[in-house]
């Protein structure tokens, strides 16, 4: 899939961050260890982890963000959602393909 990779300048330097390239609610890229690695998607239906995250995130009226958090302290792994710092300026960007999978099933349950 195609994600836009932004680089913002900030107060403390410059940042990269992986973004979609449609910014929606239902969708997030989750980051782990400061490092892009799962997509969510809680309308693709096709894919069982992310009809549990419709489940949890719409069906509760929950944002992508609480959920994902709960999933880390679950699982005791560190993941986090990026956005755009408060105070930058975006200097660039670039499309790139990359595959990102879901989250994995077993920290979903």
């Amino acid at each position: 899939m195609t994600y836009k990779l932004t680089t913002y300048k900030t107060l403390t330097g410059t940042k990269e961050i992986l973004e979609l390239k449609k910014r929606k609610r239902t969708e997030a890229i989750v980051y782990k260890d400061n490092k892009p690695a799962f997509h969510i998607d809680c309308f693709d239906l096709q894919t069982e982890s992310n009809v549990i995250m419709n489940s949890l995130v719409l069906c509760q009226k929950r944002t992508i963000g609480e959920v994902v958090k709960e999933i880390a302290k679950k699982n005791n792994v560190d993941l986090s959602i990026k956005e755009a710092p408060l105070f930058s300026i975006e200097k660039s960007f670039e499309f790139k393909e990359v595959e990102l999978p879901p989250l994995p099933e077993n920290w979903l349950n």
